[in-house]
């Protein structure tokens, strides 16, 4: 198929090859390469790092890694955010430029859970990881330094999933309020039936046949749930209100616009915005003016969504 890609992310294209998700541990190995390769979001002297280990019930407990900005005095605003990397990739480390970044010229404090991946760990683990780091923030948000009614929910991609479904599952549970809703490219519907999913079957960075092994992988032969597929919750009345950014040219950009026409539908507050020429991912080409545009829009978002 042919794809209009942006001027500036066309020579990137052919490089960004998806990964293996029929091999997790390869495909884990790639994306450490890829991040290391990223460039750090300077000065990160403007934000402190640590690690704890929060507790989860009926698991073993997950580190979290806050990002703290240094400079900002009084109680913050927080953002959980969970990593990317079709839930059977990623680590602490993935989200360190988009967090610190985030945590800096947002002024929150961003907790990012290294929840228990797939195969090895299918839903409902990761989920419980995160939600344990929402929980969390929420009941420490005094030692933190946080308001604990400006807790935000957010991720990219497969972070972006599990961020609707944190979202979906504290409305259900009464559990800690949520003030925002930040996604961009989510991975939210495993039935892979939209046009763009049935489309780009060999798009950059993700194709439908990473799409099909990265559900499989991740529900494990179990009944899919609106907490592992978020597009399929019937009720998105009571979600908080929400950015949702797609790409054109990405298997996952129909069902970020349906779930975002459904959540203006039901009355949530909802900024929609497409990137022309884009592809999955294509974010990290950092240089590129429609990558700042996207960094921008999600920026200018959290701080109008968290602010006080």
């Amino acid at each position: 198929m042919t794809y209009h890609f942006d001027p500036e992310l066309a020579p990137f294209a052919p490089r960004m090859r998806p990964l293996d998700y029929a091999d997790p541990d390869g495909a884990r190995a790639g994306l450490r390469e890829v991040m290391a390769r990223q460039p750090a979001y300077e000065p990160v002297s403007r934000v402190l790092v640590e690690d704890r280990r929060v507790p989860v019930p009926g698991g073993p407990g997950v580190t979290v890694r806050l990002y703290r900005p240094v400079d900002r005095s009084g109680p913050r605003p927080a953002l959980v955010f969970p990593h990317w990397g079709g839930f059977l990739t990623g680590d602490l480390e993935t989200s360190r430029t988009a967090a610190t970044r985030i945590a800096d010229q947002v002024g929150a404090v961003v907790v990012s859970p290294d929840y228990r991946l797939a195969p090895e760990h299918p839903f409902p683990a990761g989920l419980q990881d995160c939600y344990a780091a929402l929980e969390w923030t929420a009941a420490d948000a005094d030692r933190l330094g946080v308001d604990r009614e400006r807790i935000g929910v957010g991720g990219f991609s497969a972070g972006g999933g599990l961020a609707a479904a944190l979202a979906l599952r504290s409305r259900d549970r009464q559990g800690p309020p949520v003030r925002c809703l930040s996604l961009l490219f989510p991975q939210l519907d495993d039935r892979l039936e939209t046009v763009s999913a049935r489309s780009f079957v060999d798009t950059p960075m993700l194709d439908r046949g990473n799409l099909v092994l990265s559900w499989k992988h991740y529900l494990g032969g179990g009944r899919p749930s609106p907490y592992a597929a978020p597009a399929r919750a019937e009720e998105l009345r009571g979600l908080p209100p929400a950015f949702v950014g797609v790409c054109e040219y990405d298997p996952l950009r129909d069902e970020g616009i349906t779930f975002a026409h459904r959540l203006i539908q039901a009355g949530v507050q909802t900024e929609l915005v497409h990137y022309p020429g884009t592809f999955h991912g294509s974010l990290g080409v950092a240089h590129a003016a429609v990558s700042r545009r996207m960094v921008a829009d999600q920026i200018d978002a959290l701080r109008r969504g968290l602010a006080a």
